[in-house]
């Protein structure tokens, strides 16, 4: 098993598991690999310390751990969310209201809050999901 420090064009840098340097080489040409967090194919490999294994293992090596993958989907599905959504720009606080209250139609929907908005819908019990402004919400990243 090879584990490669890779990066985005995007400058997000992650690691990826690959059973030899020609299966990597094979899965990028196949535009394959790509960047957990905006989706980019454009990858390339960073360098990396290489790993010493200093002691005999007690048990055969394992698998690799399944986390990347399940954060890959999740994030996948988070951007497909996003695109999804009605961008309501600076109304968010006053659409997700009128939503709960029935007054608007239920639906998906992005926006921009202040931290004191965002509380005091929280305090309404209207659930919200603080998201930074990264190029994960960026319409240009999300390709």
């Amino acid at each position: 098993m090879k584990v490669l420090d890779l990066a985005c064009a995007h400058g997000h840098v992650f690691e990826g598991w690959f059973a030899s340097e020609d299966d990597y080489q094979d899965q990028r040409a196949r535009g394959l690999v790509e960047c957990p967090v905006c989706g980019d194919r454009a990858i390339d490999k960073r360098l990396s310390a290489p790993y010493v294994q200093t002691r005999r293992a007690a048990e055969p090596a394992c698998a690799p751990p399944s986390d990347a993958a399940a954060q890959a989907d999740m994030l996948r599905r988070l951007r497909a969310w996003v695109r999804g959504a009605e961008d309501v720009g600076e109304r968010f606080a006053a659409e997700a209201r009128a939503m709960h209250e029935g007054q608007a139609p239920v639906r998906r929907i992005r926006g921009r809050a202040t931290l004191p908005e965002a509380v005091e819908l929280w305090e309404e019990g209207i659930p919200v999901l603080p998201l930074s402004d990264t190029p994960l919400l960026d319409d240009q990243a999300l390709h």
